[in-house]
């Protein structure tokens, strides 16, 4: 029953979401949007390394993208690229696959594995996942690529 995916629990976690807004220093950026209800988030990271140093994300979801992106914005910071592309996996798999809940600092995504009965609400609930593993990835490619300019004197 299409009640079962929103639970108090997720309602309250799409209620109380952190991180909300822009960073206007970010280091990159990514956008996705969900086609078929056109729910949208806009994640903005700064780096260190390979760790999220600073998170803001700009939600315009339902409230399983909301409560997805909550779980992400309460964990994002000290998070590395592989933390945050391995839970987005791991999120996928849950939802499309039957998988295990992810692990780790998301573990409260498994409050939405119920949504794997509703594959028409997958794409928004995956969005800030999505966005994030791309803007995260993006701004440790490109601080990469700086460092290496300026080890070359360029």
């Amino acid at each position: 029953m299409i009640d079962d995916i929103y639970s108090a629990k997720v309602l309250r976690l799409a209620a109380e979401t952190p991180r909300l807004g822009r960073l206007a220093d970010a280091h990159a950026s990514s956008e996705k949007v969900a086609k078929l209800c056109g729910s949208r988030v806009i994640v903005d990271v700064k780096v260190e390394g390979d760790r999220v140093a600073d998170f803001a994300q700009d939600v315009k979801a339902c409230a399983l993208g909301q409560a997805a992106a909550s779980v992400l914005g309460a964990h994002a910071v000290g998070a590395t690229l592989g933390e945050i592309e391995g839970t987005r996996d791991a999120f996928r798999a849950m939802l499309k696959e039957g998988g295990p809940a992810p692990a780790g600092r998301f573990a409260d995504l498994a409050l939405l594995a119920a949504v794997r009965d509703y594959p028409a609400r997958h794409a928004s609930t995956l969005l800030a996942f999505e966005a994030a593993a791309e803007a995260v990835r993006n701004a440790v490619t490109q601080a990469a690529a700086a460092q290496g300019r300026e080890g070359r004197g360029a």
